[in-house]
């Protein structure tokens, strides 16, 4: 690190260039760095993978808080359901809260174009139940007749501003051919990718997983490990069965542990699989029992399970 690792020059008076894939050696040229690669490559990869590892692996951060309820706000509805908590009484373990097929692509958050704010289904259930939902649930702006050009129009002032959560609404508009919009495939991925650079992890969710069904493999994986580390629980689930896929199981049950203790249902079933196989320990799924009750009951409340329960009905009706 003090001198160039090929021509061992020091670094008092020259200015060296750190190699920014394992951060371990630096070079006083490109012409130097060039030449010690060969010698360099493995020991390189080697300590940039568990560099990589580290990052991957360490505990996600805390899940976004809705603004009203103030309760930690689940990435789909599948993680918060009114069935009983899991059980370690039997061995496998297949008692445990999980939804309705049908609802487990629903998100649980509604942006709000008026002021930028992400607000949880149940909070949105509660004030139309309220009969008070001419206003903003949040900001209180008049939200009577508002037109698909309107919100679209409010939506873009945010856009404007690049705000990451109004620029990947705009890119899932595009996408869906919803508020007026017609269907754009490469404008979502164009918006999204702006919504991932700017460090929103539902954007990168979003590009990893139709990368997944018609891009890129390798980006999809890029995508899902990015919003991994930002705390996003399905693209963790995910990514932990693109590595099963690939045959990597040990990394695959660290996912999918980290996933399900975060309250992923998916992750859940994979690790009781994993457990059936006996590629897990008894002790691993206690544990993550645990912390996947302990991670749903935070993200429930009686208005989210009114909400999930009217969602049921009308898939019913």
């Amino acid at each position: 690190m003090d001198c160039c690792a090929n021509c061992s020059i020091a670094g008092d008076g020259i200015s060296l260039n750190m190699c920014k894939s394992c951060m371990l050696v630096s070079y006083c040229n490109a012409k130097c760095k060039k030449k010690h690669r060969p010698k360099h490559k493995k020991q390189c990869k080697r300590h940039a993978a568990k560099i990589r590892d580290e990052a991957l692996f360490k505990d996600p951060p805390a899940k976004e808080d809705c603004p009203i309820c103030f309760l930690p706000m689940p990435a789909k509805l599948i993680a918060c359901m009114t069935l009983p908590p899991a059980t370690v009484s039997s061995v496998p373990i297949y008692n445990f809260a999980e939804a309705n097929e049908e609802l487990a692509d629903i998100s649980t958050v509604t942006f709000s174009s008026c002021c930028g704010k992400n607000i949880c289904g149940g909070c949105i259930h509660s004030f139309c139940r309220s009969r008070n939902n001419r206003t903003c649930v949040f900001c209180k702006t008049k939200r009577i007749k508002t037109t698909d050009e309107e919100s679209v129009e409010e939506l873009l002032k945010w856009v404007e501003v690049n705000d990451a959560g109004a620029i990947y609404v705009l890119g899932s508009y595009y996408f869906q051919g919803k508020g007026g919009l017609k269907h754009d495939q490469e404008k979502a991925k164009e918006l999204w990718t702006r919504a991932a650079a700017l460090g929103s992890s539902v954007a990168h969710f979003a590009m990893g997983l139709y990368s997944c069904e018609g891009w890129d493999s390798k980006e999809s994986k890029f995508h899902y490990e990015a919003a991994a580390m930002t705390g996003h629980e399905n693209a963790r689930c995910n990514l932990g069965t693109m590595e099963a896929q690939s045959g990597n199981m040990g990394q695959a049950v660290k996912h999918w542990t980290i996933a399900a203790s975060a309250g992923d249902c998916n992750a859940m079933q994979c690790l009781l699989i994993a457990f059936s196989q006996g590629l897990t320990s008894r002790a691993t799924i206690d544990a993550t029992l645990t912390a996947y009750n302990t991670s749903c009951a935070e993200m429930r409340s009686e208005e989210r399970d009114s909400a999930i329960r009217l969602e049921i009905a009308s898939i019913g009706a």
